[in-house]
């Protein structure tokens, strides 16, 4: 679904661009097997139906809809106790190039991620072997599992397979940045280009926001006033670097007026830009690349409209329709 771009030379790129920008070619998939159309096909519905869900109320859409950038445009995400969680809902855009998945990097892959929602009791609250069971019990799924997989057997590994399947499919579309990357001069203006530069050079953004997807995919404290432990809760505790730490995102596609952030508590893209220039709440655990600087407002107008170059629309998908 993403398109192969060429790099132009790095010296015809404002900023000092580089080659990691250039979009691969198609997302990756476990074992260089990319999955099948019926895969695919019984993920897309798997992730649509809401009987996934114990009560039978939540969808995976529910917090990642289309509409809202495969996410759920919520400061924090209610699960399906209305229970208000503690983290914001993140994209599951691009998610095919991610090796730790959640903000604290809990799953190794996404099908491990695909189960973490489903059996939260605070999210959709389901037993695996109760959905297993009810699936089973679906006529329509017994035949989207025989056309996935050869026969009509559903498994928790085949659930969790399929889900993530259809999500390798989700590739941001191809922005204008990607078409300036590509040697399109016009497709981003002065102003952007100027963000540009800001970006890689002044503001130092590029230290932790780097390749296609602008991200390192590594886990940072940027001096959040929160407590929550982050990647730190899955390391010892002597590994000071990972406490309060949380996976950068990309910066692909960003909702308009946020949220922004883990914890949902930024609203604008000027208010995220001046936490950066204050250099964050100082701790031990604090990232290294945490250092202070001071824009001016010329330079951070310039830096948002960079920004928003890296918009390619929304990733559109129809909703199934779910088997009796």
């Amino acid at each position: 679904m993403s398109v192969s771009l060429v790099c132009v030379p790095a010296a015809a790129m404002d900023g000092g661009g580089r080659s990691d920008y250039r979009r691969p070619d198609s997302p990756p998939a476990p074992g260089g097997q990319p999955p099948s159309a019926a895969q695919i096909e019984l993920g897309r519905t798997l992730f649509f139906d809401p009987r996934l869900s114990r009560d039978a109320t939540m969808s995976c859409a529910t917090c990642h809809a289309p509409e809202l950038r495969w996410s759920d445009g919520r400061v924090r995400p209610i699960g399906s106790e209305q229970v208000v969680h503690a983290r914001r809902t993140p994209t599951v855009v691009n998610s095919a190039w991610l090796s730790a998945l959640m903000w604290d990097g809990r799953a190794a892959s996404l099908e491990a991620q695909a189960a973490l929602p489903i059996t939260s009791p605070h999210e959709m609250g389901q037993a695996m072997p109760a959905l297993v069971e009810r699936l089973s019990g679906i006529a329509g799924y017994r035949r989207l599992f025989g056309q996935a997989y050869g026969d009509e057997v559903v498994s928790e590994r085949r659930v969790a397979e399929a889900l993530a399947s259809f999500q390798r499919t989700l590739v941001s579309p191809v922005a204008p940045f990607d078409r300036w990357v590509a040697g399109e001069d016009d497709a981003i203006d002065a102003q952007a280009r100027a963000g540009f530069r800001v970006f890689t050079g002044k503001a130092r953004c590029v230290a932790c926001h780097k390749g296609w997807r602008f991200t390192d995919d590594s886990f940072h404290d940027i001096g959040l006033d929160s407590t929550d432990p982050g990647r730190g809760a899955h390391v010892p505790a002597e590994v000071v670097i990972m406490q309060h730490a949380f996976k950068t995102p990309s910066l692909r596609d960003l909702a308009v007026e946020g949220p922004y952030m883990h914890d949902g508590s930024m609203h604008s893209l000027e208010e995220v830009i001046r936490h950066y220039e204050k250099g964050g709440r100082q701790r031990p655990s604090l990232s290294p690349e945490m250092k202070s600087f001071e824009l001016d407002p010329h330079e951070r107008a310039a830096l948002i409209a960079f920004l928003r170059t890296l918009d390619g629309g929304f990733v559109r998908v129809d909703p199934p329709v779910l088997p009796e």
